[in-house]
């Protein structure tokens, strides 16, 4: 190799010590920068989770909170529309009262007053909202539940709420509801210790109040009103009562002028309020015809009457009445009380001819029936004679059945 040999051999030994000290600085350099890296991933890893979390949190809150919202907006909504509803019918009865009142001779008629707009079209035929169409074949068998109370008075349940539940209304002229949770609880002997009480603001008038849909529907008798002797001789006006809330929500005067009881043998009740298939009427009558019942339908939400009809059933010795399917059953007895019986009948649609109407007898008692209340669910008619409170069985037909 020469004498050079070593000499170049040793160069070449220094030049490449000194390249490998340098990657290995290098090396170590990028573990260290992609360690520092790894780490500023986990932690954005980390935050991004959180932030994920704190989100999925926030948002599991407001959702609730939202609905609560959305809820309180169509609560509101629906006040507003129920104020501009009893806002339109105070101004209506404003108009109502405004000719008896010195504000306006009383001669003087409002021109296009709203107050008549509150009455509804008259015996016009009736357009059914259901497909109910029976009609009475006979009452077949009663029960005598108890006795409780005085000689007038209602019992019933709601057609709308809960099937159990029983609510008590003795009295012609009261303001406290029994409210009893079962049927076995009123039959007991002790009954008014298993009752809760409702008082409500304004005393009712007879016995023709009605449960329906979780609201009381009574007649108030104004200062003044009927046998008031006052300038309101001849109005009643009608409340909603909301049993759970123990509030008024609605009332409006009943647009009929001239009231008068409507059974001969019921001197205290001046409107009948009754619920079947199709909702809620009335049954009452006036002074323009005082020998037979007019029927009136109601809109339960407004209490706005929607139609009235002229009847010709008679008042005298009526003592009661109720309807199912859209037909008015009256029942009549005789003073003294001897066994009661359907002797007049009136379909609002038309349907049932008086000749295709069953006119059945109550099963043998003698005595009065201050109140009856059909429940639409049970087909069954709840009835209040002479303090004793009793239960009656329908059996049904179809109207065009022959009887």
């Amino acid at each position: 190799m020469g004498p050079c040999a070593p000499l170049l051999l040793l160069l070449l030994l220094s030049w490449s010590w000194p390249l490998g000290g340098q990657q290995q600085h290098l090396v170590e350099y990028m573990e260290l920068r992609l360690v520092a890296l790894e780490e500023r991933l986990a932690q954005c890893q980390d935050q991004s989770s959180r932030h994920a979390a704190e989100l999925r949190d926030f948002k599991n809150k407001m959702l609730p909170l939202l609905e609560v919202a959305e809820k309180e907006r169509e609560a509101l909504r629906t006040e507003a529309d129920t104020m501009a509803g009893r806002v339109d019918r105070l101004e209506r009865e404003v108009d109502y009262w405004r000719p008896r009142t010195q504000l306006c001779p009383v001669n003087e008629k409002v021109p296009g007053g709203s107050g008549a707009k509150g009455k509804g079209r008259r015996n016009e035929k009736y357009d059914m909202v259901t497909d109910c169409g029976y009609t009475i074949s006979q009452v077949r068998s009663m029960k005598i539940l108890k006795r409780f109370g005085g000689s007038a008075g209602l019992w019933t349940k709601d057609p709308l709420g809960p099937a159990e539940k029983i609510y008590v209304l003795d009295g012609t002229q009261n303001d406290t509801a029994f409210v009893f949770p079962r049927l076995r609880d009123f039959t007991l002997a002790m009954a008014a210790r298993k009752a809760s009480r409702v008082r409500v603001p304004f005393p009712w008038v007879g016995t023709g109040q009605l449960v329906y849909g979780g609201f009381l529907y009574y007649a108030r008798r104004p200062p003044g009103g009927p046998g008031g002797g006052g300038e309101l001789e001849d109005t009643l006006q009608l409340i909603k009562f909301h049993l759970a809330n123990r509030t008024v929500v609605d009332s409006s005067v009943f647009p009929a002028e001239g009231l008068i009881p409507p059974y001969g043998l019921t001197s205290d009740t001046y409107i009948d309020l009754a619920a079947d298939e199709e909702g809620l009427w009335a049954v009452y009558a006036t002074r323009e015809d005082d020998r037979h019942l007019c029927l009136a339908k109601l809109d339960p939400q407004t209490l706005d009457t929607e139609q009235q009809w002229d009847t010709p059933c008679p008042r005298e010795n009526a003592e009661a009445a109720f309807v199912i399917c859209g037909t008015l059953y009256v029942v009549y007895n005789t003073r003294p009380a001897s066994r009661a019986r359907i002797q007049c009948s009136f379909d609002a649609s038309g349907t049932l001819t008086p000749e295709r109407a069953a006119l059945p007898y109550f099963p043998r008692r003698y005595g009065a029936h201050a109140s009856l209340r059909y429940n639409p669910r049970e087909r069954q008619l709840y009835a209040w004679d002479d303090g004793y409170q009793l239960v009656y069985k329908l059996e049904m037909r179809k109207k065009e059945e022959e009887v």
